[in-house]
Parts: C-alpha cells; sequence; structure tokens
C-alpha cells in the first residue's frame, strides 16, 4: 500500500515523497516505487535505551532535514505513536492504521499478555489523541478508536486488469501467510465439509508457511490430500486470482481485507467471515459476493458450495465485484490523501 499510494502521489500529484524507514540500508524494496521518491534509513539497535535515542535522533534529523509539509507514520508498531512528542508540532503529523487492535491479542492469550496488552491499548489510546489525524481503513474500524480525529481512507487496488476471470475453473483461492489471524485451520475443516460435495474442485491456499500453525497436519487429519494445495508467496498473484473461480477468506480479524478487493478487481466473487473488521465494508453480501458468520465453518462451506453449484450466480457475482470495486481505484483513494493533506497544511498555517 505505501508502494501504491506514495509513488501515486509523486507521479500523479507532483508530491515531493520522502520514505523514512528503520534499519533498510541498501536493501532493495520487495514492491516497486516510482523513481521520483527519495529514500532515508535510520540505523538502530542496542539495548531499549540505546535503541530510543537512535531512533529519536534519527528521525529528528531527518525531519530537520526534509523540514515536510506533513508527516505520514505507517508503522503499526507502539513507538510510531510516540512520533507528535517527539517532534511537537513543527507539522501536521497523521498516523495511518493499517491493522486490527486484536492482532496484538493473538492466539490463547494468557493473563500476563492480557495485561500488557491492555496497558499498551490504553496508551495507545492516548497517543492517539496527539496526531492531527488517525486514518482508519473502514466505518467499522473506528469502532476501535474513541477518538474525534478520525478520518476513514480505505486501501487502494494495487492492480485493475482489463480482462476478468472465466469463472470456469474448479479453483478456489486464499491469499496469506499461514497466521492466527487467518484462520486457515478453520478453513480446512470448511474444505472437508465441501470436498464430500466438490471432490474435483480445489483449494489452493498462497502464503508464507508457519510449521507452528500445523496446517499440514489438519490436512492429513482430515484426508485432504490433493484437494487442498499450500504454495509459497506469489509475487504475481494477480495471475492466480484470474486463474480462480471463488476467493474465500477465513480469517478471524482483519484491518480491511486487501486480497478481497485485488480478487473482485480480477472478477472474482468472494465468500468471507463476517469477521471485524473490513469484509462487510466491502462486499455487498448476496451481490457481489457473500458472508459467512464469523468463524462458523459450517456456514462458510454452504455459501462456498453455493456459489460452486450455481454457474449462473457466481458469474452474476464476478460481474457485480469488479463493477463495485472500482471504488477502490487509486486515483479515488489519493484523491482523498490530497484532499486531506492540503485540509491539514491550511489548517496547520492558520494557527
Amino acid at each position: 500500500m505505501l508502494a501504491i499510494k506514495a509513488s501515486y502521489l509523486a507521479d500523479e500529484f507532483g508530491y515531493d515523497v520522502y520514505i523514512l524507514t528503520l534499519n533498510q540500508g541498501s536493501q532493495e524494496p520487495f514492491y516497486r516505487f516510482s523513481n521520483k521518491i527519495t529514500f532515508l534509513n535510520i540505523a538502530v539497535g542496542g539495548n531499549p535505551a540505546q535503541y530510543f535515542l537512535q531512533y529519536k535522533n534519527g528521525i529528528q534529523s531527518a525531519v530537520d532535514a526534509v523540514n515536510p509539509d506533513v508527516i505520514s507514520v505507517c508503522d503499526d508498531g507502539l513507538k510510531g505513536f510516540f512520533l507528535p512528542l517527539i517532534l511537537g508540532k513543527r507539522c501536521p503529523i497523521i498516523y495511518e492504521r493499517h491493522v486490527s487492535k486484536l492482532i496484538a491479542i493473538g492466539q490463547n492469550p494468557g493473563f500476563v499478555k492480557k495485561i500488557k496488552t491492555s496497558v499498551q491499548f490504553g496508551l495507545m489510546d492516548v497517543l492517539a489523541k496527539k496526531f492531527d489525524r488517525f486514518v482508519v481503513l473502514t466505518d467499522q474500524n473506528l469502532l476501535e478508536w474513541n477518538l474525534d480525529n478520525t478520518a476513514v481512507i480505505s486501501n487502494p487496488l494495487s492492480f485493475y486488469p482489463e480482462e476478468s476471470s472465466a469463472l470456469n475453473q474448479k479453483r478456489v483461492i486464499a491469499v496469506g501467510k499461514q497466521g492466527y489471524q487467518k484462520g486457515f485451520d478453520l478453513l480446512l475443516h470448511s474444505w472437508h465439509e465441501v470436498r464430500k460435495e466438490f471432490p474435483d474442485w480445489t483449494l489452493n491456499i498462497y502464503g508464507k508457511f508457519e510449521k507452528a500453525q500445523n496446517l499440514d497436519a489438519i490436512k492429513e487429519k482430515l484426508q485432504l490430500g490433493s484437494a487442498v494445495i499450500f504454495h509459497p508467496p506469489e509475487k504475481d498473484i494477480e495471475k492466480r486470482y484470474l486463474e480462480s473461480s471463488l476467493y474465500v477468506m477465513s480469517s478471524r480479524f482483519e484491518g480491511f481485507g486487501m486480497v478481497l478487493i485485488e480478487a473482485m478487481a480480477c472478477g472474482v466473487p468472494c465468500v468471507s467471515f463476517n469477521c471485524p473488521y473490513g469484509p462487510s465494508d466491502v462486499i455487498a453480501d448476496g451481490t457481489d459476493g457473500l458472508l459467512a458468520k464469523n468463524g462458523d465453518v459450517s456456514d462458510l462451506a454452504a455459501k462456498l458450495m453455493l456459489l460452486m453449484k450455481n454457474d449462473a450466480l457466481r458469474i452474476d457475482m464476478g460481474k457485480k465485484a469488479k463493477q463495485n470495486v472500482q471504488r477502490y481505484l487509486p486515483d479515488l483513494i489519493v484523491k482523498q490523501w490530497d484532499g486531506l493533506f492540503n485540509e491539514l497544511v491550511k489548517e496547520h498555517k492558520k494557527r
């Protein structure tokens, strides 16, 4: 998202964009950025006190050198919340929240972790008020924050191909790293039910392997065999969407659900748990996709099978998905950022 937005601001809106990273060194970014963007880097390390001092001094030096009109913080870690205190009010500072608070809780949190996250959330709530704007991805994300300085700006699409999937392959796709959040363990149990009715369809899961999730063991226990295929991360994921007939998202929670709008851009209808937060903002249930009860593996399986057996419904939803997802085109989303930047600069000059 940073690559898309920053590049669009530089190439289409004429912004001078500087991206400040930590410990990136001379390593090339994985994603493509505009060659008009300037990269700056801070090297940090040592014990916590040394780390924070290097972090603080490095950011202050970089900001002094660039003298920006606006600063946008994209770090979802706790330290990013301290930027207004570190830098003061020299220019408007925005925080971009790309994940749900739920990600900090994780799987089966113990008593100590619950206390730790409670303190962390309390600190976040206090520090979030220091930003000129606190930007979240969906209207539902607002429910996590009791703030007066919020704005909602969704992620922009990373691609919108002219072609669409033919939706005639017996292939379902899911994308994401194998973590607790993505709920692939739940998805395998759903697919166990699907396979009974549709043994000739395959589920293809693309994402970083995580041995601790024991997905291979679950797959073997459920005797899914070649009906489920785990693939490594795919850089050209657009091609894989175009080869598929359905997208399925089994996440326990999300910040947005970027994969949903990517699949929809390829004309692929989505079936998703109605988890917090994102799917119900993206999918018009029953029109361009289907929402299943959150965590209900049987309902997810039923929704998948409904579209698998009904070619006409699947094709109709795929067409509507491609149309409806145009609201996330970069030109429209980045225009909102441009409007926000200009608004905050004007407000700052009046102070």
